[in-house]
């Protein structure tokens, strides 16, 4: 099967800013009620985040790993009724910081993810991740 790739919708095109730094349009493109469903690296709830400040605040924390972060599609969008699924991989270099990391400055970090979106009008809902954090987490040398 060939699968032809699609443009991205505006809406995608904004996520996908989003991941890459570009917060313009989060009050925009976020629904005020915006739910995230993540397994949390310091064990909180994720879903007492709420809101496109939150996610900004969230989106914000995850790029100071390296701050040269790159977050690009590699499968999808896939929509279905309201949701839609794509599979992203992300490539930067180690900013320092990161509590229990040995890596040096400077280390390559490349990880992939899979992001689920509810989408309500015009807006993004809901969210669910699923990341390759243990790779990350690898290429930090965290727990060496």
């Amino acid at each position: 099967m060939t699968l032809t790739p699609q443009p991205l919708t505006p809406l995608v095109q904004a996520w996908l800013d989003l991941w890459n730094g570009d917060m313009r349009r989060a009050e925009t493109v976020i629904a005020p009620d915006f739910t995230m469903h993540a397994a949390m690296m310091d064990g909180s709830d994720s879903n007492a985040m709420r809101g496109p400040q939150a996610l900004v605040g969230w989106i914000t924390q995850t790029r100071s790993i390296a701050h040269d972060m790159l977050f690009e599609i590699e499968v999808g969008p896939i929509q279905q009724d309201d949701l839609i699924a794509l599979n992203w991989q992300v490539t930067g270099h180690y900013a320092g910081g990161f509590p229990g990391a040995t890596a040096p400055l400077g280390t390559l970090v490349q990880f992939t993810g899979t992001d689920t979106l509810r989408v309500r009008g015009e807006q993004l809902a809901e969210y669910w991740v699923n990341a390759s954090m243990y790779v990350m987490l690898a290429q930090l040398k965290v727990g060496v």
